[in-house]
């Protein structure tokens, strides 16, 4: 049977809690927020955070780069400032690639939003160039290296064929395939999200053994209308579509109490990305409550599926 937030919720609060919860600290963007970030990864020999820069009473968003000085998150010197929401990176066939949600006027409602997932691609932050957009409509669309170097595309489709949101799956001999109709067509993984609640992949980890550890949240909303999102994992069989079945790996309540976008948004955890380390512990990256970013330090929940 499926399970619903709040059973997978009374699962995790059986297991060991997070330890080290630190709030980051950004400077360089005036009185935004920055939230919903990527974990650190390495460009031109230094370690550099992608996150989303906003002010508190608006959607529209830019994506800086950023780099840790003396202990404090500072925009890079001559990196890119990116028209997008949420932004998450990976390297497929030597390049960086970095992707994230455009917002635009929607076609058919006034005065509302509409959004897609855009991709650049390049040798550094510094040479991103756009490469690919999305089905209008659909966040959460992401991609990774296999190890024969063939492309594993998760996609999140609404509406008729996802609902609230689902999680798809395609399976590509390359990034030269991608297109449109691969992202729409792709067949939905099974039995993830229960009736009303949805969820979207965050970031893909390739793990020693070919199988694709993803790391992602599910979502619903309560009887006040109230937001409610988790950070979660599962891992995935690219030749044959199995997975496994969604485990949360944090709660709200295990991060440093902090500031909310809206009073709807309080229990929104977000997940940005994973550092796996050598002690069998893992750093987790996330956007908080639409207003902050935080790091846990966690159990690797990436191990499990590598045994």
């Amino acid at each position: 049977m499926t399970k619903t937030c709040r059973e997978l919720v009374e699962i995790y609060l059986e297991k060991d809690h997070p330890e080290n919860p630190e709030k980051l600290t950004f400077t360089g963007v005036g009185e935004r927020d920055v939230y919903n970030i990527t974990a650190p990864f390495e460009d031109e020999g230094e370690l550099v955070i992608a996150g989303r820069v906003e002010a508190r009473d608006t959607e529209h968003s830019e994506v800086y780069f950023f780099v840790n000085r003396d202990g404090v998150w500072t925009p890079r010197e001559g990196a890119p400032v990116l028209e997008l929401q949420d932004p998450f990176v990976t390297r497929i066939a030597g390049e960086l690639v970095l992707g994230g949600v455009e917002i635009f006027p929607h076609p058919t409602e006034e005065g509302a939003l509409g959004w897609r997932t855009g991709f650049y691609k390049g040798s550094s932050v510094k040479t991103l160039q756009p490469f690919f957009k999305g089905p209008d409509g659909m966040k959460d669309l992401r991609l990774a290296e296999l190890k024969d170097e063939s492309v594993a595309v998760l996609t999140r489709p609404q509406g008729e064929k996802g609902g609230r949101g689902k999680i798809g799956f395609a399976h590509l001999p390359s990034l030269k395939e991608l297109t449109i109709d691969v992202v729409e067509e792709a067949p939905l993984l099974d039995g993830q999200f229960a009736e009303g609640e949805w969820g979207g992949a965050n970031e893909l980890h390739l793990l020693r053994n070919g199988l694709l550890g993803v790391l992602g949240h599910i979502a619903s909303f309560d009887e006040e209308g109230n937001r409610h999102y988790y950070p979660m994992v599962f891992a995935l069989e690219p030749e044959t579509g199995k997975h496994s079945e969604i485990q949360l790996i944090a709660i709200r309540d295990d991060f440093l109490a902090g500031a909310s976008k809206r009073p709807d948004l309080v229990d929104v955890v977000f997940s940005g990305g994973l550092v796996r380390k050598m002690d069998g512990t893992a750093d987790f990256y996330a956007g908080i409550s639409d207003a902050e970013a935080h790091k846990i330090t966690i159990n690797d929940p990436f191990n499990q599926f590598e045994k």
